[in-house]
């Protein structure tokens, strides 16, 4: 059975852990816990070429806001051909990058583990990287404990968390078609359709390519708009992409 208390328990039994933390519904649920019963956690966030400053910004805000230190570091993936070059295993590696270096800041500061924000509605097969996590020896203590996505947001409306409806985000390189080659550039060309979008007012966006068209997906909440705004949102994707469609798929808030 979903379990909060059991996730309290996980941090009585391990109070020196460090906590790969985005800034998301999941990990900041995860770090608030950890903070509730008096571990010593703390949260590392990954910096990643991949990841937009808006991001980074939530999760410096999160922390400063509840008291709580963390740590940023910066990596670079472009120096990884087994990411640049987008293959289908392209999120394991980024993952196994990305938390590699999670486990050496925590080995730093003395952590006697290292968990993740995974929950217990993230399917294996849909997230290539848990195996990744499996690989390193990270603990997902939501999971373990049997919290979707629906219960921690409920439990952080409850404990009164600001991130408790914060949309779902993943990093630019998930925008980008499997095969096609990661650059600076086209990372660049993806933020920048959707930082333009999100001036118009709308939120959640993803803006999907091949390197040189693209298609955007909205939220269920903002389909017809979109649909009703079609020349605007062209107009706005234009600077960036030579042909650009509203995606038939919608997702979720």
């Amino acid at each position: 059975m979903p379990s909060k208390s059991s996730l309290a328990a996980f941090f009585k039994d391990n109070h020196h852990v460090a906590i790969g933390f985005s800034g998301g519904v999941d990990s900041s649920y995860l770090v608030h816990i950890a903070v509730s019963e008096r571990a010593d956690a703390l949260p590392i966030f990954i910096k990643t070429p991949f990841i937009k400053d808006s991001e980074q910004n939530d999760a410096e805000q999160f922390c400063s806001k509840h008291g709580i230190r963390m740590e940023i570091v910066n990596i670079d993936l472009y120096s990884d051909e087994n990411i640049v070059s987008n293959g289908a295993d392209r999120c394991y590696y980024c993952k196994k990058a990305m938390f590699e270096k999670v486990n050496e800041i925590a080995a730093k500061h003395g952590c006697d583990v290292v968990a993740d924000g995974t929950n217990a509605s993230d399917s294996e097969e849909d997230r290539p990287g848990t195996r990744a996590l499996r690989e390193l020896g990270i603990r997902s203590p939501l999971k373990d404990s049997g919290l979707s996505k629906s219960a921690i947001r409920r439990m952080s409306r409850m404990d009164r968390l600001e991130t408790w409806n914060k949309q779902s985000n993943s990093c630019l390189a998930t925008r980008i078609e499997t095969g096609v080659r990661i650059t600076p550039e086209l990372i660049a060309r993806v933020a920048a359709s959707e930082d333009a979008l999100a001036a118009l007012g709308f939120s959640g966006i993803r803006v999907r390519t091949d390197g040189k068209s693209a298609k955007v997906r909205f939220c269920k909440s903002q389909i017809a708009d979109a649909r009703s705004r079609i020349d605007e949102i062209m107009s706005a994707i234009a600077p960036y992409f030579n042909e650009a469609s509203i995606d038939d798929v919608t997702r979720d808030e």
